[in-house]
């Protein structure tokens, strides 16, 4: 946070000398601090809540007021959209960066298969779908509880998919989705699909796991 830091001594600089705020500055600083929160700050609160909001039937929004120096304090409301609550921007986590290959061989790909997703439908009827397969894949184990398909002890070629190590695996990195835990997502989306299946059996999810196009 050094550079945040940084950035912060700069504002007070401005505040005191009575000048405004400089555009550009303001603008690194509300990056910096929303990195802060989708890298370190969101895998935290995702992973000490949900194991104690499962005991919760219904649909909610829950929204943190911060206030630097104060208590926190939370508000609650049964409407399921939060942008019909305020004027609020969803943080969710980055995706994998997508890797190039670069170099002199070039080689011509042909009949490459359609990309696939996949779909979860919750047993209430709530459906869970990111853009991708390994989103998916990777939201789904967050909300079955880390340490719950941790213990499973399931494996994806010699990793638990829930894993205190990051070791790249075919040179995909896998997500880092709280401190010291790590998914491993890079397989095929039906791989991804048998293995939430093997969770949604194991801890009785009531999941009905489904591959879209």
């Amino acid at each position: 946070m050094s550079r945040l830091s940084d950035l912060y001594k700069a504002m007070e600089t401005l505040r005191k000398e009575g000048l405004s705020l400089n555009e550009d500055l303001d603008r690194q600083v509300s990056e910096l601090e929303e990195n802060i929160i989708k890298k370190e700050i969101l895998p935290v609160v995702t992973e000490t809540i949900e194991p104690s909001l499962k005991q919760v039937q219904r649909d909610l929004v829950l929204v943190v007021d911060y206030h630097p120096g104060e208590p926190i304090s939370v508000a609650l409301s049964r409407k399921t959209n939060i942008t019909a609550l305020i004027n609020a921007k969803r943080l969710e986590a980055d995706p994998d960066a997508v890797h190039k290959e670069v170099g002199p061989n070039k080689v011509k790909r042909t009949n490459i298969a359609p990309r696939t997703g996949l779909c979860v439908t919750r047993k209430d009827g709530s459906i869970l779908q990111e853009h991708d397969a390994a989103s998916t894949f990777t939201t789904a184990i967050i909300e079955a509880g880390l340490q719950n398909v941790k213990a499973l002890g399931l494996m994806f070629s010699h990793f638990n998919i829930v894993s205190t190590t990051d070791t790249p695996k075919n040179g995909r990195v896998p997500r880092k989705v709280a401190p010291g835990l790590y998914v491993h997502t890079h397989s095929s989306t039906m791989d991804k699909k048998k293995m939430l299946d093997r969770i949604n059996k194991a801890l009785n999810m009531g999941w009905t796991v489904e591959i879209v196009k």
